[in-house]
This record gives C-alpha cells, structure tokens and sequence, in this order.
C-alpha cells in the first residue's frame, strides 16, 4: 500500500511550482516592508528551523546578515532587545506552533518588522505579521514533513532573491519543480537500498553551505520515521571529532552540490575517509570523484548551489520512507508525536 508520506513527497515539484508563482507576486511588497533594513531573524523549531538554516545561507550570501533565532530567549528569558534595524521571519507549517507565534510578537515589539512564512494563511502567525508569505503546499497528512519543508525553501530562496534583485537566479528558480520530478525517478534505487540498510541504528548525514539544511532535516526524518539515532551536521564539523562514531554499521549520507565551488573540494576525501573506517556511504548528488568513493551514489540536479537543495532533498525522503516500511514502521503516523507540536 502506498504510504501518504509517498504521496506527499511526489506532490513536491507540483506544490513548489505553486509556492514559488504565488510568492513572487508579492515581489513588491517584501521589498517595502524590509526596506533599508539590513539584518534578519529567522524563527522556527524542528523542520522549520532547518529551513530557517537555508535560509540564513541565502540571505547572509547575498547582502543581509540573517541570524537563527534561539525562541527561549523571548519566551523564557524575556529579554528586551534593540531589534530596529531587524526583519524577524517565523516560519511554522501550521502557522499555530505558540512558541514561535509568541516569539515573533516579542521580536514585533522590540521593534522589528515581521514577516510569517506558514502553509495556512488563516493562521496565528499571519495574523500577527505584517507579511505573510503563504507556501502553497496544500494539506500535508503524514506527521514527517515533506512538501511544506520543500515549500518553505521555496519561501526562503524568493524571499533571499527579491531582496537581493537577481533577476537572473530568480528566472532559474521556476526551473527548481523540474528538477525535482526528475530526482523523483531514484526511488527503485532507495527502496533497494532501504532493505540493505534495515538493520543500521545509527547514521550520519553530512554536508555544507547551502546543503546544510537537506543534511539536517534528513536527520531528523531517520529519527522520527525510522527511530534510529541520526546526527546531520556539517562534514567540517564531523570532522572535528564526531567522525570517530562513523565505523562499521554506520550508514553515512554526503549531500553535495558540484556547483558549489565554495565547499564542494573536499567532499571526496571525506568519503574516503569514513569508507576507510567502515562506513557505507551514501552520497547525494556529487561527482564521479565522489560516487568513486561510495556504495551508491544519486545524481544531483543540474542548478545552482543555491536551488540544488529543493531536489537533493528528494531521494533521501525515499530513503527515509522506504526504511521505515522495511522496518515494519508506518511512517504517516510515527510514534509519540502528533503533527503540531507545542513547546512551552
């Protein structure tokens, strides 16, 4: 039977195809509200924060300063900051995570302007910013995000764009949705996989720049939907000490866009490295250097560094469903957890 987390992951080229034309019609209004404002705030938990993190990449490589905000400083510690020359962003999927509609209050009356990127335009959170940026990814069932996570880089990559008025990357972001049908075409390769990898109970999945955020939620969905323990992080941090988990038995996964001249060099040698202690690994895109050193490898989509993360995503979000199937898990409904989550 096919998993609504299935069905969702496929609605993806459609619902960013969606996102990406409806917010471009709010070109004008991004830039008045931002203005001559030149540093951002990024707020979210769980898989939005980890588009908050492709966010920052976006923003920061393009002339603003775009920070991640830590939401207990308004919401437990109450802190009274100077935020005038601040864009605040919360991103929520519901739009009704209170710690993140709250947090984006506090941000409005330390004076910054604030900006709600959410699936649900009647939502807390759009009714409390001054803009909403409505991702346009339709009701989204299975408790892992998938189509609102892709959406939401989609938000972020307009949002980053507009501000800096590159026309040109903008003219290849509506090329994104293509690019992601066609990574749609490795899942007989990751439902092969999945069934060589049921019995890992611990995974590494590395990356850097841009790609940072694929590295991160992609963890997160081995947690929630497989139950394994799972760490995403950047490979230059893994190689400053973490590296010594990877061994035998440890699936490591290397998302890394070739046109990411920045922080691509590299990335085979880390392969090298965690094959030489043992470790399957997995890579996400990359070159024939880098397939060279793995146990299989996922073409990568022909974009930008910037846009590659919309379809790197992709085949890890097979990878993560068909692993849960092959582990008996149903991965719509994960155990413990429901999908909004509340934080006090």
């Amino acid at each position: 039977m096919t998993t609504q987390m299935a069905r969702e992951i496929r609605e993806q080229p459609a619902a960013v195809a969606l996102t990406i034309s409806s917010l471009l019609a709010s070109a004008g209004s991004i830039r008045r509200l931002v203005a001559e404002r030149r540093h951002v705030l990024l707020i979210g938990r769980g898989t939005s924060d980890n588009a908050a993190v492709y966010g920052q990449y976006v923003l920061s490589t393009r002339g603003r300063l775009a920070t991640l905000a830590s939401p207990s400083i308004a919401t437990a510690y109450h802190s009274d900051l100077d935020l005038g020359d601040v864009v605040a962003v919360g991103l929520s999927q519901s739009g009704t995570t209170s710690e993140i509609v709250e947090t984006l209050e506090w941000a409005a009356r330390c004076g910054a302007r604030t900006v709600a990127v959410t699936n649900e335009p009647e939502s807390d959170l759009a009714a409390v910013a001054d803009l909403a940026l409505v991702t346009r990814a339709g009701r989204e069932v299975a408790v892992p995000a998938t189509k609102t996570y892709t959406s939401q880089l989609a938000a972020m990559a307009v949002l980053g764009l507009v501000l800096a008025e590159d026309t040109e990357m903008l003219d290849q972001l509506e090329r994104v949705p293509d690019q992601m049908a066609r990574a749609l075409d490795s899942a007989p390769l990751m439902e092969q996989l999945a069934g060589q990898l049921v019995g890992a109970d611990r995974f590494v999945v590395a990356a850097r720049g841009y790609a940072l955020s694929v590295a991160r939620e992609l963890a997160l969905k081995l947690q929630e939907a497989c139950y394994v323990t799972a760490v995403g992080l950047s490979w230059a941090d893994l190689l400053h000490g973490p590296i010594a988990m990877v061994g035998e038995g440890t699936p490591t996964a290397l998302i890394a866009s070739t046109g990411d001249a920045a922080v691509f060099p590299g990335t085979a040698e880390v392969a090298r490295r965690c094959a030489r202690a043992g470790a399957d690994v997995i890579a996400f895109g990359g070159d024939a250097e880098l397939a060279a050193e793995c146990r299989v490898s996922v073409a990568g989509p022909d974009a930008d560094a910037m846009l590659a993360p919309m379809s790197l995503v992709v085949p890890g979000q097979l990878l993560v469903e068909a692993l849960a199937r092959a582990k008996g898990i149903d991965p719509d409904a994960p155990r413990g957890l429901r999908k909004i989550t509340q934080t006090a």
